[in-house]
């Protein structure tokens, strides 16, 4: 594993530094030992040692005594259960990507922006899937996938420099986006014709139309794609493009009644 790349939450004072060693032990995907968090954390022995001992006293961190290895901790199961119902829009969305779902056939990613990056909340395999890296829960860039470039596209002046500053324009393959002035072209593109594209830019083989789930106030809520293999043509996928705007509409609208219950019902009175 290369070194952990500095975290906007590192300039958050100790609060900050310590939720980052907590990514850190999450990015590994396994066990840890603290001999290993040491030289990819960045931080002196004693302040790392301090970190977990706080983050394993506080349930966030499980120690495993014979194995003398970190993992992610029971707490986190408890906040994530609770983050997904009440943050995550998979709960709200899960009826209409059902029913996109059986009108495709073809696989759908549900999305949300965090930190810049594209974090995964569901998904719906095609009826003859097709291997990805794209999981519930995983993250990953948002300049050169199509859920992410449907959010960036949307997002207001401010966080929309903030997220651009995160991306690290790796070139995964021929076509993906190179740098800041390729991708602020290819967000003017999308917000003139409503949706995105991902044509192999993430993962050899993999393309999709994407479309952003938008508050009626604009605000990006999420982002919601149908992939399908190298096989399928520009104009193959480009026809579902009515059908997951107006799915993309729905989940909205349903999100804004599911968030803001009262303030729907006064504004509908």
């Amino acid at each position: 594993m290369t070194k952990h790349e500095s975290h906007p939450a590192q300039s958050d004072g100790t609060v900050g530094r310590t939720l980052a060693v907590l990514d850190l032990v999450a990015e590994f995907g396994r066990p840890v030992r603290f001999g290993e968090l040491l030289p990819v954390s960045g931080l002196p022995k004693a302040t790392l040692y301090r970190f977990v001992q706080t983050l394993t006293n506080q349930g966030m961190l499980a120690y495993d005594e014979d194995r003398q290895t970190y993992t992610p901790g029971l707490r986190l199961v408890r906040l994530a259960h609770a983050a997904w119902a009440q943050s995550s829009l998979a709960p709200v969305a899960a009826p209409y990507l059902d029913a996109l779902s059986a009108k495709t056939g073809q696989t759908l990613h549900l999305a949300q922006l965090d930190q810049g990056m594209v974090l995964y909340v569901d998904k719906r395999n095609a009826s003859r899937p097709v291997e990805m890296f794209s999981q519930s829960g995983k993250v990953g860039p948002a300049y050169c996938t199509g859920v992410g470039k449907a959010m960036l596209a949307h997002l207001a002046p401010e966080p929309l420099e903030a997220a651009i500053a995160r991306q690290s324009f790796h070139p995964f393959t021929k076509t993906t986006l190179a740098n800041e002035t390729d991708l602020r072209a290819e967000l003017a593109a999308i917000r003139a014709r409503g949706f995105a594209w991902d044509d192999e830019e993430h993962e050899p083989g993999i393309r999709c139309i994407a479309a952003p789930i938008l508050s009626q106030s604009g605000r990006v809520l999420g982002a919601l794609s149908i992939t399908a293999g190298h096989s399928a043509g520009h104009d193959a996928l480009e026809s579902y493009a009515p059908l997951i705007l107006e799915t993309a509409a729905q989940i909205a609208k349903a999100a804004e009644t599911w968030r803001f219950p009262e303030q729907i019902r006064e504004e509908t009175r």
